[in-house]
């Protein structure tokens, strides 16, 4: 969009006008530029190029150690097709993202609504439920493992209260994802809690004054309004939750290390191994290409289906 030009002469333009103008927008677009080289150096730099270098990558083999890699094609997206890890790692990955997404999103409402209320020191639970959002994933993981443990660990106790034994939640490889899905629902409940709280305090007081005097009850009013009104935020948080957990590392590398028998071996953690633990940096990035079609699909499933169910 081109500044408008000042009907006061052309004189500040040079002494032609047309000459003038074009200096006059040659400029405007060097100021333009100017502004916006920044960012898109910063993109390229730390997301495209490596973005392109990344797939170029998954075309070849490479040990980082060779001067430079060797091109072999498709074969290690052959390979990734007939690895049977990689299809248990993709249900592992999905079982605790779908876990955390749900157990997430409803807590998140439920104490979202309670904290909605007017509660004594109501700020400082928010404080604490908030807090574990800016603790380290690793600093999260070593507490947990330790509060995890069989026979040493705090939740033995209220277990133990009920009549119930501990589970070995990380050595039992029935109960290793119930434990990531865990620490991972209570390091981001916060989070969630919070975006809700916005929303609830977004929505205005008239909607619920209205169906009071029809004779709407508490379920009615969050039925029929409270829900409809979150809808958008809710969808976010989907998204954003889903998006994040695919990408789950630290908890998995210090709580348990993908095992036992890789029932805990999330995607981001096997394309950690391959690339430097194995040095197989061509099947590294072609697994990498996999976790970002499967994020982009993701995400445009879920933008074409919220205009069915977002109210705005």
């Amino acid at each position: 969009m081109s500044l408008p030009i000042p009907a006061s002469g052309r004189s500040q333009y040079g002494s032609s006008g047309l000459f003038g103008l074009k200096n006059y927008r040659r400029r405007e677009r060097a100021t333009f530029l100017a502004f916006i080289a920044p960012s898109f150096i910063l993109f390229g730099t730390f997301v495209f190029w490596p973005l392109f270098y990344n797939s170029y990558l998954s075309f070849t083999k490479w040990n980082m150690v060779a001067p430079r890699p060797t091109p072999v094609g498709l074969e290690n997206y052959a390979t990734l097709i007939a690895d049977p890890i990689v299809w248990k790692v993709l249900w592992n990955t999905i079982y605790l993202a779908s876990g955390s997404v749900f157990f997430r999103l409803t807590l998140g409402l439920v104490l979202a609504l309670l904290l909605n209320q007017r509660l004594r020191a109501r700020n400082l639970y928010r404080a604490i439920i908030f807090s574990p959002y800016f603790t380290t994933g690793a600093a999260v993981a070593m507490v947990w493992a330790w509060i995890l443990h069989k026979d040493l660990g705090l939740l033995r106790l209220p277990l133990s209260f009920f009549g119930l034994a501990s589970p070995n939640w990380l050595g039992d490889v029935r109960w290793t994802i119930p434990a990531l899905i865990i620490v991972t629902v209570w390091r981001g409940l916060g989070y969630d809690m919070v975006i809700y709280l916005a929303g609830l305090q977004g929505i205005p007081s008239d909607l619920y004054e209205a169906a009071r005097v029809d004779g709407a009850g508490r379920w009615a009013l969050f039925r029929h309004i409270t829900l409809p009104m979150l809808s958008p935020i809710t969808f976010f948080l989907i998204v954003t939750t889903i998006l994040s957990t695919l990408q789950v590392f630290d908890i998995v590398d210090v709580m348990t290390g993908g095992g036992p028998m890789n029932s805990s071996k999330v995607i981001v953690f096997y394309i950690y191994e391959n690339a430097f633990k194995w040095f197989k940096v061509g099947y590294a990035a072609a697994l990498s290409v996999l976790l970002f079609v499967i994020m982009f699909v993701i995400t445009l499933i879920q933008t074409r289906l919220s205009a069915r169910w977002v109210h705005y």
